[in-house]
């Protein structure tokens, strides 16, 4: 079939899955992107005892309005990840990740979260669209000054807590699509460059890597170099 179109669901989370379907369909569309809150998709029922069920009944739902599902989204929990933490991030976190609201043990809890990617080989996708946080962003207007200092620090805090989660979804086959955007550690094309190459030594050295897509989200994978602009489905 010609490249597909797709919907992201996150919008219309308060609409139960079976009524987004119903809806995208009429629109005209060729699947839909499903969002990580909602009812649209549950990382952990999709990984509980129940989870291989779960999943084919998200498949059937999307089935039976004639659409399928080739990538999820967790931006709400990514976000957590890298951010400073402060209560803005309860309104859009899961009650399980936002726990007591200390923001070390939220950012780790959204990394546990965020490494349960078996969630996604399990529903059958290969891809994890989000976001990373940034522990930077807030320093953006450089002013009072900022040093060069702070800023490799918010890009190696980047690369120390994202590099087992991609560690993980290399060894799934999953890509991570990084959605270059205001408040993330790439927002524009210089700092997706540098994310794309930044290291860190933790277990071993390693390079994170940005593709652009027609979405305006960048597919992040391990590479040894930068890697060019590609085509992937379009999803709105």
């Amino acid at each position: 079939m010609p490249r597909p179109v797709t919907l992201f669901t996150g919008q219309w989370a308060d609409l139960p899955l079976v009524k987004m379907a119903d809806k995208a369909a009429m629109f005209g569309y060729d699947g839909l992107e499903l969002a990580c809150w909602g009812d649209h998709f549950d990382v952990r029922k999709a990984m509980g005892p129940e989870g291989a069920s779960y999943c084919s009944s998200r498949h059937a739902i999307l089935g039976e309005a004639g659409l399928r599902c080739w990538a999820i989204s967790n931006h709400l929990v990514g976000q957590a990840v890298c951010d400073p933490i402060d209560e803005r991030h309860k309104a859009i976190l899961p009650a399980h990740v936002w726990g007591d609201g200390d923001p070390e043990g939220v950012r780790e809890r959204g990394r546990g979260d965020e490494a349960d990617r078996p969630a996604a080989a399990r529903l059958g996708v290969h891809v994890v669209n989000g976001f990373t946080g940034s522990s930077v962003w807030n320093k953006l207007y450089f002013f009072p000054p900022t040093s060069q200092d702070e800023i490799d620090a918010g890009f190696d805090d980047f690369a120390m807590r994202w590099t087992p989660i991609l560690d993980l979804f290399e060894e799934l086959d999953v890509k991570f699509a990084l959605e270059v955007h205001p408040t993330e550690i790439a927002y524009d094309i210089h700092t997706a460059e540098r994310a794309s190459t930044r290291s860190t030594t933790t277990t071993r050295s390693a390079s994170i890597s940005t593709r652009a897509t027609s979405s305006g989200r960048a597919s992040t994978q391990r590479s040894s170099s930068t890697a060019s602009p590609t085509a992937s489905s379009t999803s709105t």
